[in-house]
């Protein structure tokens, strides 16, 4: 059991993470290491990193707080400077490397059309058109549901 953490603590880690390995990030990049780093830790430990809800936008998963805090850098990589969060143990710190090192080898862009393809989205955004905004939650359940049935698989 992990307590509860901010979610600006997890982006900073991946922030940091990712430009020690030389890659800046995008807004867009950010948000998907985030929801597959939250995905991940509900389906390997059944508790959620954080409180806050992932919504369906038109370009994948978004968490509105972490897309507020970076909106000013748009496209461009984000270049504000953060320190690591001192996170509370070891095996976070490794779960966390370890969503970098599956996921970070992808494109913004790949990682997008990766989750276009996954239920907690699609179901989150039921039958409206790709283009068309959503700020419409993405359950919790679902992502834990979805992403333990792979794992099982």
């Amino acid at each position: 059991m992990v307590d509860i953490l901010k979610p600006s603590a997890v982006a900073d880690f991946l922030l940091i993470e990712c430009r020690e390995r030389g890659e800046v990030l995008t807004n867009l990049k950010l948000q998907k290491l985030l929801y597959y780093a939250q995905a991940w830790h509900l389906a390997l430990h059944d508790q959620a990193l954080f409180e806050e809800d992932f919504q369906a936008w038109v370009h994948g998963p978004v968490l509105p707080s972490q897309y507020q805090r970076f909106r000013d850098f748009q496209w461009r990589p984000i270049m504000l400077e953060v320190s690591r969060p001192g996170l509370p143990n070891e095996a976070l710190d490794a779960f966390l490397v370890e969503v970098v090192d599956v996921f970070g080898c992808e494109s913004a862009v790949a990682l997008e059309l990766m989750t276009h393809r996954e239920k907690p989205w699609v179901e989150a955004r039921g039958d409206l058109p790709p283009h068309v905004p959503s700020n419409a939650p993405i359950s919790k359940q679902t992502m834990k549901d979805y992403y333990k049935a792979i794992r099982d698989n």
